[in-house]
C-alpha cells in the first residue's frame, strides 16, 4: 500500500514537471528548461506536446542552437546508453531531434547531436527518411556536408534513399538545389545511375525541368542586359562549414562584434578587399602559394583556395571563358569591384538578386548536367531510360511533357482535356486515350511516365532543353536515333511539342537527314503532319494564330 502511494506520488510529481517544462518552453524561458533538465534525468525522455515532441525537439524546431547544445551536454552526462535512448526519442511523425535539426539547416545543432553517436544520422522516421536525407530534401547544403563528415566510413550511402526509392540526388535536383546536387555527385557517384520505384534517374528529373535552363527562360531587354552583366562563379567541391569561414556575414553571424550593426556593410567590404589582396599576392608568388604551414599543412591552403593542397582550378577546368587565361587577374578585379558595389548597396536590389539567382540556377544546372553525363557510361546511358530497375511499362504507352515539383510528377495536359489522362492498366494494349478523369476534372497523375522506351534526350526534346540535347548528342551521337513507344524520334517529338529551338539545333548538326528528319512514327505521321496538327499540349511559343502558322511553314 505504501509502495503504491509512493509510485503515485512520483508519477504526480513527474506530471507537474512535464507541465512546467511545457510552459517554460512555450514562453521561451529556455534557462528554466535547462535547469529542469539538469535537475532530473527522468524528464529527458518525457514528451511534452500532443505531437510527441520532447523539450529537445521543441528547442531544435525553434532554432535555439545554444540551448540544444546545453541540453545535449546535460543528456550526455547520463552515459552513452542513456544519451542514445533520449536522442532516439521520436515524435508522432517518427522524427528524432536530429531530424528537426537537419531540417533547420543548423550545422551547430546537427554536429552537437550527431557527435554523441554517429549512427543517429541513420535513424528512420515514418517515411523512412533519415536526417541525412532530410538535409537534401530541404536543400540544406551546410547541414548535409556536416553530417557527411560525421558519418561513419561507408555508412553514408545507406542513408541516401527513402521508401519510394527517391535518393538525395533526385530530391536535390527536383528542388532546384543544384549547388547541393553538385556536392552529392562528387561524394556519392553511385547515385548518378540510381532509379526510384517509377524508373526515374536524376538525369530524367533534370530533363523534365526546362525552367532550370536558360533555354527555358524568357527575359526582357533590360533584364537580359543585367543578366549578362552578372558574374556567377562555377560550383566547386566544398568543405563543411566548420572548416571554412564565410567572408560576407550578417551582423547576427558575427561571434563577438565590436562594431555597431550599421557598420556591417563596411566591415564586409574591407574583409572582401583584404581577402582579394591576399589571393592576388599568393597567386603572384608561387613560393608563398606552395609554402605550407608547419602546424596546419592543409589548413592554410583550404582557407585560401577552399580546396586541399592549394590546388586552384584552371580557367579551362572551370568552364568556358570569354577572355584568355592571362586576363584572369583583370577579370577577378572587375568581379571584386562588382561585388563591392553590391555590398555597399546592401547586396543589390531585389530585382537584381532575382536575376542573379536565375543565372546561378541556369549555370549550375548545366554543370550538374555535365557531371551526370560524364559519370554515365555509354552502356548505362542506353539502359537508364529504356529499362529502369524493376520497372515495367506498356509498349503502347507514351510519355507526355511533365513537370516535377518537390519530387512529384505532374503531366502538363490541360485539366478539361478529354484525353488528358491515359489508362494505367498494364493489361491494355495500344495507345488508347482515357475519356474519364478524376473527380473534380483533375487529370490522372502519371507517376510512371518514363517507360521502357523513354530516354533522357527524348524528354529533354519534349521540354525544349536544348542544352541537354546538345550535350547528349556531343557525348553520345548514337542517341539521335532514340525513339519512344510511338516510334517518334527526337525530331518528331520536338515538332509535336512545339519546340522550334530544338528543331533548329538539329538542323545545324551534321547528321543523316534522311534517317532523322524524314522519320515516320507508327501511324505514318511525318514532322510536317505533326506540325500541322493542333497541339494537345501547347501551341508554338509565339503569340497569334497567323504567326504560329508562319512558324510551322518556316520550320518545315
Amino acid at each position: 500500500m505504501q509502495g503504491s502511494t509512493m509510485q503515485t506520488s512520483l508519477s504526480f510529481e513527474l506530471e507537474n514537471r512535464k507541465k512546467e517544462l511545457f510552459k517554460m518552453a512555450m514562453r521561451g524561458k529556455w534557462k528554466e528548461v535547462v535547469s529542469i533538465y539538469a535537475a532530473d534525468s527522468k524528464i529527458h525522455e518525457v514528451k511534452i506536446t500532443r505531437s510527441g515532441d520532447t523539450a529537445l525537439h521543441v528547442a531544435a524546431s525553434d532554432g535555439q542552437e545554444d540551448v540544444v547544445e546545453q541540453l545535449v551536454e546535460i543528456i550526455s552526462r547520463g552515459g552513452l546508453v542513456h544519451a542514445e535512448e533520449v536522442l532516439l526519442t521520436k515524435n508522432e511523425r517518427g522524427n528524432t531531434p536530429l531530424h528537426i535539426a537537419a531540417s533547420m539547416e543548423s550545422v551547430k545543432m546537427c554536429s552537437c547531436i550527431a557527435m554523441v553517436k554517429p549512427s543517429l544520422i541513420g535513424a528512420f522516421n515514418n517515411d523512412r527518411e533519415t536526417p541525412f536525407f532530410l538535409t537534401a530534401l530541404r536543400g540544406k547544403k551546410e547541414a548535409f556536408l556536416c553530417l557527411h563528415k560525421i558519418c561513419e566510413p561507408g555508412q553514408g550511402s545507406s542513408y541516401c534513399r527513402r521508401m519510394d526509392g527517391e535518393t538525395i540526388l533526385h530530391c536535390a535536383i527536383a528542388g532546384d538545389y543544384f549547388d547541393l546536387a553538385f556536392q552529392i555527385i562528387h561524394l556519392y557517384k553511385e547515385l548518378v545511375n540510381s532509379v526510384n520505384e517509377h524508373g526515374f534517374t536524376p538525369l530524367h528529373v533534370l530533363a523534365s525541368k526546362p525552367s532550370a535552363f536558360k533555354s527555358g527562360s524568357n527575359l526582357r531587354l533590360w533584364n537580359s542586359i543585367i543578366y549578362h552583366c552578372i558574374f556567377v562563379d562555377d560550383l566547386k567541391v566544398e568543405e563543411p562549414s566548420y572548416a571554412r569561414e564565410s567572408l560576407i556575414k550578417s551582423f547576427k553571424e558575427e561571434k563577438n562584434p565590436n562594431h555597431p550593426e550599421n557598420y556591417q556593410s563596411c566591415i564586409n567590404f574591407f574583409r572582401l578587399l583584404g581577402n582579394a589582396l591576399r589571393i592576388v599576392v599568393y597567386s603572384r608568388d608561387p613560393k608563398k602559394q606552395n609554402k605550407s604551414d608547419a602546424e596546419n599543412p592543409e589548413g592554410s591552403n583550404v582557407a585560401l583556395n577552399g580546396k586541399k593542397n592549394g590546388k586552384e582550378p584552371t580557367p579551362a577546368s572551370e568552364g568556358q571563358h570569354i577572355c584568355p587565361s592571362n586576363y584572369s587577374t583583370c577579370i577577378e578585379f572587375v568581379k571584386l569591384i562588382y561585388k563591392s558595389i553590391l555590398i555597399v548597396l546592401g547586396l543589390g536590389s531585389n530585382a537584381i538578386m532575382k536575376i542573379r539567382e536565375k543565372k546561378e540556377k541556369h549555370k549550375w544546372s548545366v554543370q550538374v548536367m555535365t557531371k551526370l553525363l560524364e559519370s554515365t557510361s555509354m552502356y548505362e546511358y542506353e539502359h537508364t531510360g529504356e529499362t529502369p530497375q524493376e520497372t515495367q511499362k506498356d509498349d503502347g504507352e507514351e510519355t507526355k511533357p511533365y513537370e516535377i515539383s518537390d519530387g512529384d510528377v505532374q503531366p502538363l495536359t490541360p485539366p478539361n482535356s478529354a484525353d488528358s489522362s491515359r489508362s494505367t492498366n498494364t493489361q491494355s494494349t495500344d495507345n488508347q486515350k482515357n475519356s474519364t478523369n478524376r473527380k473534380g476534372g483533375e487529370p490522372e497523375r502519371e507517376t510512371s511516365e518514363i517507360g521502357n522506351k523513354e530516354t533522357a534526350i527524348l524528354i529533354a526534346a519534349k521540354n525544349g532543353v536544348t542544352e541537354m540535347v546538345e550535350k547528349i548528342l556531343e557525348l553520345f551521337p548514337i542517341a539521335i536515333h532514340d525513339m519512344n513507344a510511338e516510334k517518334k524520334n527526337i525530331v518528331l517529338l520536338a515538332v509535336e511539342n512545339r519546340q522550334p529551338h530544338v528543331y533548329k539545333l538539329l538542323m545545324k548538326r551534321n547528321i543523316l537527314r534522311d534517317s532523322v528528319f524524314r522519320k515516320l512514327d507508327k501511324d505514318g505521321n511525318s514532322a510536317l503532319h505533326l506540325a500541322a496538327t493542333l497541339g494537345d499540349y501547347k501551341p508554338w511559343l509565339i503569340p497569334g494564330a497567323a504567326l504560329q502558322m508562319q512558324w510551322e511553314i518556316k520550320c518545315l
